[in-house]
């Protein structure tokens, strides 16, 4: 199983900032005032041309984070799946105004893999494997405050044959 493109959607963000003859800051500004209003409102810490423009050498970014991509781009992260099974799941993210942002529903996802590993009988080490990750890396998705890997995160919705937006809402923070 192939991996979620972080760096294809890196070259699809810096392909659209190249096309509206943005600079890196001024994109990153553009993603972040997606959400204007509820950032206003919350006073919260703006996404950083760091962060986008580190996807391509980390060759991942959080789950969270790649919503702010994915919403400026107007696709699913499907979108980037290689696999054509994952395409076949493919359902849009949910809209979102000016006063909201997406998220991923973390305590959802780890529910979901909690139910079907027992369901398949496996410990979480034997679906640690499967996944190439660690078993915290899995059991800590239930407490994790913000946010997983954004690989990881599409490793699991690959598995549970679901589409990510299954997991992903539109919040007011």
């Amino acid at each position: 199983m192939e991996d979620f493109d972080t760096l294809g959607m890196f070259e699809a963000l810096d392909s659209q900032r190249r096309e509206r003859g943005f600079s890196w800051p001024a994109a990153a500004r553009a993603i972040w005032e997606q959400s204007s209003e509820l950032n206003e409102r919350r006073g919260d810490h703006p996404i950083s041309p760091a962060t986008l423009t580190g996807m391509a050498r980390r060759g991942d970014t959080t789950c969270q984070h790649a919503l702010f991509v994915l919403r400026w781009l107007g696709r699913s992260p499907e979108s980037f799946m290689p696999d054509a099974g994952a395409r076949a799941r493919e359902r849009p993210l949910p809209s979102a105004g000016a006063d909201r942002r997406l998220r991923w529903t973390l305590k959802k996802l780890h529910a979901a893999l909690d139910e079907q590993r027992r369901e398949r009988g496996l410990t979480w080490a034997q679906l640690a494997d499967e996944l190439g990750c660690t078993t915290s890396q899995l059991t800590g998705i239930r407490t994790a405050r913000f946010a997983i890997s954004m690989v990881l995160a599409m490793r699991i919705v690959r598995w549970l044959e679901r589409p990510a937006a299954d997991f992903v809402y539109v919040a007011r923070w």
